[in-house]
């Protein structure tokens, strides 16, 4: 529950109280004088004759037919105000704690919302609930201004209710809200992260190697967060492609594969998280036996398929697809033998496959990438449509070469169209 909510809900049944305390008042102010009987005699309230106090619910009154049961209600009344004031104490005890419950449930939440603390503050004016509170609060306070000296015998918690209305009106006229929450997040910092490495992913290879340093020195602070985690996988891919030394790019990859399973374990919806673990399970099998790297292929399949699932319409994880079911239709007798032995089912795709996926990514998000269209072009050649295959070469060229990957597609490109016969 937000903590305006429940200041809210304090206000209310503190004006409400305060009704209630006017209403007895009223009521029982307008019963001490009672209407004149027939002969013009004025009835009045008696105590009993020892003279004893005793409170509005023992009052006795001569000859006054109605008279016991309005005083009974009465006393029933005073008795659930007095109620009401216990639980109002109650209530108002209970509001410095408040800040405590939203700050921890702040925290529990998942995603950039992450860390995120609540404190309550004066502030810009909150006009949702809190407002509706205070008016209803207000009506109380105006309609107890027509009888001020019932105010004055009225129970001191009720009186107070009434003049915190006035002082929230107040304060609400001169633009400020009286219980306001204000959300500090480390929201801010977290985003200005977010935006800063996905920039620096973008980047040049000194870019990408200060992405990498940067997300390790903040993972002590946000390493709970999956998003920050899938980030930190992605910069370990950057960085072990632009690496040359083998070891290193071992490390980065085991590395960086361990990030991913927990990232997985972490939060298993989320999309991105399958699909760089893919990604780093793809590049495993560089460094991996032949067991070892069939095993990888088949986890790559799998969160690559969760991917999909979770975020349809992402084009990377088609493309993605499409290279594996590829790969696999390139796959010798030999090799699927040798799955078959270790793992009972060889992974079975087609070039068709393939053909399938890399449509749907330019289908997703046209002039997706150039190697896209480099393996559009090899599918439709394996398929024996070579026009088809020309025109996906074509489109490749037309696309310019920028980054690493932009350079391997334009070598692939050059071989397929001497094999091709395009000069």
């Amino acid at each position: 529950m937000a903590l305006s909510d429940n200041k809210a809900l304090v206000l209310g049944v503190l004006a409400g109280g305060a009704g209630l305390s006017l209403g007895t008042v009223v009521l029982y102010n307008s019963r001490r004088a009672v209407p004149t009987s027939g002969h013009g005699v004025h009835s009045k309230l008696y105590l009993s004759s020892n003279d004893q106090r005793v409170t509005g619910a023992s009052m006795v009154v001569r000859e006054m037919p109605g008279q016991a049961e309005v005083l009974d209600r009465l006393a029933e009344l005073i008795q659930c105000v007095s109620e009401l004031k216990d639980e109002v104490r109650a209530l108002k005890s209970a509001i410095p704690k408040l800040l405590d419950h939203v700050r921890d449930e702040l925290r529990g939440r998942s995603g950039r919302a992450e860390g995120a603390v609540a404190r309550v503050s004066a502030g810009p004016p909150n006009r949702t609930t809190p407002t509706r509170r205070r008016r209803v609060a207000g009506g109380v306070a105006r309609a107890g201004s027509q009888s001020s000296e019932e105010e004055a015998e009225s129970e001191g918690g009720y009186i107070t209710a009434l003049t915190d209305s006035e002082e929230e009106e107040q304060i609400e006229a001169e633009g400020q809200s009286p219980y306001e929450v204000t959300v500090i997040e480390p929201l801010n910092e977290f985003s200005a992260l977010l935006d800063r490495v996905d920039a620096l992913h973008e980047g040049s290879d000194g870019d990408k190697r200060e992405c990498l340093c940067t997300m390790l020195d903040k993972r002590e602070q946000f390493g709970q967060n999956t998003t920050f985690l899938w980030r930190l996988v992605r910069a370990y891919v950057d960085v072990h492609d632009i690496t040359t030394n083998l070891e290193q790019k071992k490390t980065q990859a085991e590395t960086g594969k361990k990030v991913g399973e927990e990232a997985v374990k972490l939060n298993p919806m989320c999309a991105e998280s399958h699909q760089w673990y893919a990604i780093m399970c793809g590049i495993m099998t560089e460094y991996e036996t032949v067991q070892n790297r069939i095993k990888n292929g088949y986890i790559f399949k799998d969160h690559l398929d969760k991917a999909i699932e979770l975020k349809p319409q992402d084009p990377m994880s088609y493309y993605l697809l499409g290279r594996w079911c590829y790969a696999v239709a390139q796959l010798s007798w030999i090799e699927r033998k040798v799955a078959a032995t270790l793992f009972g089912e060889p992974p079975s795709a087609t070039v068709q496959d393939g053909l399938k996926n890399f449509l749907k990514v330019e289908e997703i998000s046209p002039k997706y990438s150039k190697l896209n269209y480099v393996f559009l072009a090899k599918c439709y050649r394996d398929l024996g449509q070579k026009s088809q295959a020309r025109k996906m070469c074509d489109a490749a060229t037309s696309m310019e070469t920028i980054s690493k990957e932009d350079e391997e597609a334009q070598k692939e490109l050059d071989t397929l169209l001497s094999a091709l016969g395009v000069n």
